[in-house]
């Protein structure tokens, strides 16, 4: 049976107030438990002496017994002289998961066609815009050369305008037919 010296959560709803218990380890937290060894009232301010009281002689007696203190308890037990107390450190913590780490990794693949689709598209749009430009030259050349070519070739004789032919007389509409009996 492994022992834990640990907190057992009471009082209301957003009130919290916990018992420094001794139980089993396999027990429910607020479940059953061998003996209360203090209390602890978060709800205090940090510089009141009643917000962790802790009866030293049964926490000494049950750590001699083998009861080990849960992280918080051992805090308390550290300010109060009976257990060294070191800040715990756990660099995998805070580490994403295999599924985080994966969405993470898809989103950053996103970004990066994202990105590498937005150069080509302002890549293309210069192009375009070159193609546009040297089009536009072209054109601005050959309207050039067009009207020097009109001033070096003489001027040709507009033709004449031809006399409109003569209209041939109408021929008279057949009368309508007359209906048949």
């Amino acid at each position: 049976m492994a022992l834990k010296i640990r907190l057992a959560r009471h009082g209301a709803k957003k009130r919290p107030y916990y018992r420094v218990v001794v139980a089993d380890s396999r027990a429910p937290r607020d479940g059953r438990f061998i003996e209360i060894v203090g209390k602890y009232n978060p709800m205090l301010p940090k510089s009141s002496e009643d917000r962790v009281v802790l009866d030293i002689e049964k926490c000494k007696e049950w750590l001699n017994k083998g009861a080990r203190p849960t992280e918080r308890v051992a805090r308390f037990l550290g300010a109060a002289g009976v257990w060294e107390w070191k800040a715990g450190h756990n660099p995998v913590k805070g580490k994403p998961g295999a599924k985080a780490e994966q969405l993470i990794k898809d989103k950053a693949e996103k970004e990066e066609a994202r990105k590498q689709a937005e150069e080509e598209a302002k890549e293309a749009a210069k192009e375009a815009a070159k193609a546009a430009e040297e089009a536009a030259k072209a054109a601005e050349e050959e309207a050039k050369a067009a009207a020097a070519a009109e001033k070096e070739a003489p001027a040709e004789e507009a033709p004449a305008e031809e006399a409109p032919a003569e209209e041939a007389p109408a021929e008279e509409a057949p009368a309508e037919e007359e209906p048949k009996p």
